[in-house]
């Protein structure tokens, strides 16, 4: 069981993501995490990448000059917003003396074993991006560090396939996500965490949201989730992408309170849910056709990969592709195989299973995505 969340606790565990939208200055990320202290967030997350674990070489390569770019080059960009370890150690001590808890999703596998070996985070957050890396999966489910998994851009035979790893530990969250910025209230699903609750009994169910707005984040918890984690912000017109679909301290702050005030309410259904909504939003934090919206009936095969998430698979979804140099004829063992964001892309990550033992019968190079034509 994690210290921080489970199933049955009454208390929501609220997340404010940090993320990359520090600017990759070392002072503006420790305004955030007092900012985020003060608007009662419970923890603060960022986000660590070892590059060239996480991309490959083209991918790093690529030109990115457009107005949200800290560099000539995507790599460049990445490497401007990347904290060093001893940066790392700085803003968790930071954090502790602010009485706020600290942690990062790992985005890569490199990144994993820092986060848990050497900056012994209290937990950490597997995003969407790697939700469906097999091999990262399957490490983390033999440590025994608490785990926080979202789930966007998946189909529900992959929710299923995380449950399957996950399923024996009882410190393993899931997060119902849709991983479009700002998200469309028609695509949002809320009701996919009451079906992840009856569906996951063992796993502790929350929301990771990118839309607009407290509303439906505060809606989730009526409808279940234990976790809220949303994106966090000083200034929405700074620069970098996930600003827009950020929370303001403002309303951050907001979001706590209402929380807060609903938390120990027993889950409702859809119509009593925009009544009780009504007695906790503010006018202006409220919009019933929006609401709505996001509430429509589903069922298990509307989490697929939606239309409003294909931007941000197409730049950050991950593919299989080769660990090193290798001779026409070579049978791929797991060493050979990585997962990376590629450019272009390869085959998919789930595919793992299916491509280690198959030969090459070509020569193949490392950072290449895998193709099946090259079996």
């Amino acid at each position: 069981m994690s210290s921080f969340w489970s199933s049955e606790s009454s208390r929501t565990f609220v997340v404010a993501e940090i993320g990359q939208n520090h600017q990759g200055s070392l002072s503006t990320a420790k305004q955030m995490i007092k900012a985020a202290k003060e608007c009662g967030a419970d923890c603060v997350k960022f986000q660590r990448s070892n590059l060239a674990e996480k991309f490959t070489v083209s991918a790093l390569a690529r030109p990115y000059t457009g107005p949200n770019s800290w560099g000539r080059t995507y790599g460049e960009h990445k490497a401007w917003l990347e904290f060093s370890s001893d940066e790392y150690r700085e803003l968790q001590r930071f954090a502790t003396d602010h009485n706020i808890v600290f942690t990062a999703s790992a985005m890569d596998a490199a990144s994993f074993r820092e986060l848990e070996e050497q900056l012994r985070v209290p937990f950490i957050k597997i995003g969407s991006g790697d939700a469906d890396n097999v091999p990262l999966l399957r490490y983390a489910a033999n440590r025994t560090i608490p785990l926080i998994i979202s789930t966007g851009m998946l189909d529900w035979d992959q929710v299923c396939s995380i449950y399957t790893h996950f399923r024996h530990r009882k410190d393993v969250a899931l997060l119902h996500c849709v991983s479009s910025y700002p998200t469309p209230p028609g695509d949002i699903m809320l009701r996919m965490i009451p079906l992840l609750r009856a569906h996951f009994p063992e796993l502790t169910i929350g929301y990771s949201g990118h839309e607009l707005g407290i509303q439906h984040s505060v809606a989730s918890v009526a409808l279940g989730a234990k976790i809220v984690e949303r994106h966090f912000t000083l200034d929405k017109a700074w620069k970098g992408t996930d600003h827009q679909a950020s929370l303001n301290p403002a309303e951050f702050g907001r979001m706590v309170r209402c929380i807060r005030a609903i938390e120990n309410d027993v889950p409702i259904d859809a119509s009593a849910l925009i009544d009780r909504l009504r007695e906790v939003l503010q006018g202006e934090d409220l919009d019933e056709p929006e609401l709505l919206a996001a509430l429509k009936e589903i069922d298990p095969h509307h989490r697929q990969l939606l239309e409003c998430e294909r931007p941000c698979y197409n730049k950050l979804g991950k593919s299989l592709v080769y660990a090193s140099d290798l001779n026409c004829g070579t049978v791929l063992t797991e060493s050979n195989v990585q997962v990376k964001v590629s450019e272009p892309k390869g085959l998919s990550p789930r595919l793992y299973d299916s491509v280690v033992g198959r030969t090459v019968k070509c020569a193949v190079f490392k950072d290449d995505p895998i193709l099946m034509q090259h079996f």
